[in-house]
């Protein structure tokens, strides 16, 4: 007997996928042990660090987790012998913990710390300073004896200033430090300088936006930039601080990205190992682990992790990887350069296609040129769907705008197409994996172009029979958020629409816009006071009165990227004029639900909404 779409019985209950939800931060290798940092969301969404021998490293209530530029990352590290660093996520100081030890602090109260890179018995951290204007932001070396823990003369200062700062690297010999620098005038993805120093001095080198520098050797540098319109790997002779002639590609072609918008401080997309070959991650949509050769041939690597797949530390020939994964869960992988041989570490249980539908690309041309996204159709082995009715979905729309997402499997999605409710996830322009020329599609057209490309895609799967086009509904956090309230507005595509913690008001996001982002919607609309008039036009609260569809807001309390004033502006306007809507408020969240308890009420809450907006039942 066939069961209307939407009321199909599910095996991923909230409960299960806020089990099931853990975030991996990065992973190494630590004497005969493998690290890894896991969000555990039954505990508020802790940070801990755990061991392949099964141990918890960083024991209840400790959590890594570091707050710089807002958006963290890089929030531990460890020696060989055990001894772990990690910035406490309380209150934002990097404490040192021995094996079996208690945490001690090394850094002083008040500032805050991220991007951790441990170099030869040596630690540096990039520094953010809110307390006072002018805002500053530094990279620091920290005496590892804790001498600095009350007095800030004891961390040395490499450099500082009002700009910022990402992946400090030591060359070998230990005279110079390398790292990616930009201005509060620009993103990193748009434009980043390389610098090296060696104390006397500094040399800042001619890049387009730079990634991630590594040392080969004392007189050669690794790094990525997009000269080409896609991140590739360069080298780079030295003598001293000077470069020696002119970069060299490393790779021959430049189909792919090696790198993406630096939101976090420890994403790494590379990793020289000690013959000189390189593991580099490759994306285009997807990503594939390749090792390059002295010649620049790549040899590709058969891997379960084939999304926003992190190189985070190599020993001779043995790499460790994480990320997600198109066939199954996030997860840490050991891969082995030479034999390929490969052993998962942690997560990385395979899906069960019976359940969790593989992703299926999806191109449409929009009014911009091809828009990306992935098609996860209703998948239920227990359930017949009706002959005569086309399945409902929703529209995911990803955060950012900057970010891309890339056909991983997760619960999250199983959730909904378990219950017969498809998921299309869309990389509208603007979104990162597709090279640079894609993602400034968006410049100048934030809340246009994301709309347009959004709307296209959603309007080809009716095209193409995969979506009842009168049962589809949007689904977005953050800038996605902006996207879904913008694309409610213009009406006529979806019938209902939820927004996690939704920009609604350009003018107000700009007046309460942290540093990181301060400048990022000049580029996205134009700066202030000359786009005013742009703002006010754009704005999905200018025009709240066209929409005529149910709304779902949620929003955490304390977040600072997006107040909770946004959300309630669109609830006040809504409730104005007698909309259908619903308004939750998570007091204790902040921008992106972490929590279990979270996790559980928002999922039950969409599914008891757009079985409203959709007209089903949703099982039990």
């Amino acid at each position: 007997m066939s069961s209307p779409f939407g009321s199909w019985s599910s095996p991923f209950s909230p409960a299960s996928v806020a089990a099931a939800s853990p975030r991996i931060d990065g992973a190494a290798f630590v004497g005969d042990e493998i690290w890894w940092g896991e969000s555990v969301p039954a505990e508020g969404g802790r940070v801990t660090v755990r061991s392949s021998t099964g141990s918890e490293v960083l024991p209840h209530p400790w959590s890594a987790r570091s707050r710089v530029h807002e958006y963290g990352g890089g929030a531990w590290t460890a020696d060989t012998e055990g001894t772990l660093y990690f910035v406490d996520a309380g209150d934002q100081r990097v404490r040192r913990m021995p094996r079996g030890g208690l945490p001690l602090p090394l850094t002083p109260a008040g500032p805050a710390y991220g991007g951790l890179r441990l170099a030869d018995g040596r630690l540096f951290a990039v520094r953010e300073d809110l307390r006072s204007a002018p805002h500053t932001r530094a990279i620091v070396e920290i005496p590892l004896d804790g001498s600095g823990a009350d007095d800030p003369e004891r961390l040395h200062t490499v450099v500082e200033g009002p700009d910022f700062y990402a992946h400090p690297a030591l060359s070998p010999d230990g005279s110079r430090l390398a790292w990616v620098q930009w201005t509060r005038d620009r993103m990193p993805w748009q434009h980043a300088s390389l610098a090296i120093s060696d104390g006397a001095g500094t040399t800042v080198l001619p890049t387009r936006a730079a990634l991630q520098p590594e040392w080969a050797s004392d007189a050669e540098l690794l790094y990525a930039d997009d000269p080409t319109g896609r991140w590739t790997l360069y080298r780079q002779t030295l003598r001293g601080t000077s470069a020696v002639g002119s970069p060299e590609p490393l790779i021959a072609d430049d189909a792919a990205d090696t790198g993406y918008g630096l939101w976090v401080l420890g994403n790494r997309w590379y990793r020289p190992l000690p013959d000189g070959r390189i593991v580099a991650v490759r994306t285009e949509g997807r990503d594939e682990v390749v090792v390059i050769d002295a010649d620049g041939r790549s040899r590709r690597i058969p891997l379960a992790a084939d999304g926003h797949v992190s190189v985070d530390d190599v020993s001779g020939t043995r790499v460790l990887l994480s990320g997600s994964s198109s066939t199954g869960a996030p997860g840490v992988w050991c891969v082995d350069a030479d034999t390929h041989d490969v052993t998962v570490v942690a997560g990385g249980d395979a899906a069960d296609p019976a359940w969790m539908p593989p992703a299926s690309t999806l191109v449409v041309d929009g009014a911009h040129g091809p828009v990306h996204a992935f098609v996860y159709p209703p998948t239920n082995p227990d359930a017949t769907p009706p002959d005569d009715e086309l399945p409902p979905y929703i529209v995911f729309v990803h955060g950012g705008p900057t970010a891309h997402v890339t056909g991983a499997t997760s619960s999250a999605i199983a959730f909904y197409t378990s219950r017969g409710i498809g998921v299309l996830d869309v990389n509208y322009g603007g979104s990162t994996g597709y090279g640079r020329a894609y993602r400034e599609r968006l410049d100048g057209g934030w809340g246009l172009v994301d709309v347009d490309d959004v709307i296209a895609a959603a309007r080809g799967l009716g095209d193409v029979g995969l979506a009842d086009p009168a049962r589809i509904a949007i689904r977005g956090g953050s800038a996605g958020g902006w996207t879904v309230l913008s694309a409610l507005v213009r009406g006529g595509t979806f019938a209902a629409g939820i927004s996690r913690y939704g920009v609604a008001d350009l003018r107000m996001l700009a007046a309460h816009s942290h540093d990181f982002e301060a400048s990022y919607i000049d580029g996205l609309v134009g700066p202030l006071p000359e786009a005013e008039a742009l703002y006010i036009e754009r704005s999905p609260l200018t025009h709240v009165d066209r929409i005529g569809v149910p709304v779902l807001l949620m929003q955490g309390g304390a977040d600072r990227v997006v107040p909770a004033s946004q959300s309630e502006a669109i609830r006040d306007a809504l409730a104005a004029r007698g909309v259908d809507h619903e308004y939750v408020l998570y007091p204790d969240e902040g921008h992106g639900f972490r929590s279990a308890e979270t996790i559980v009420d928002a999922l039950e809450r969409e599914l008891a909404f757009l079985g409203r907006a959709f007209g089903f039942t949703p099982a039990s």
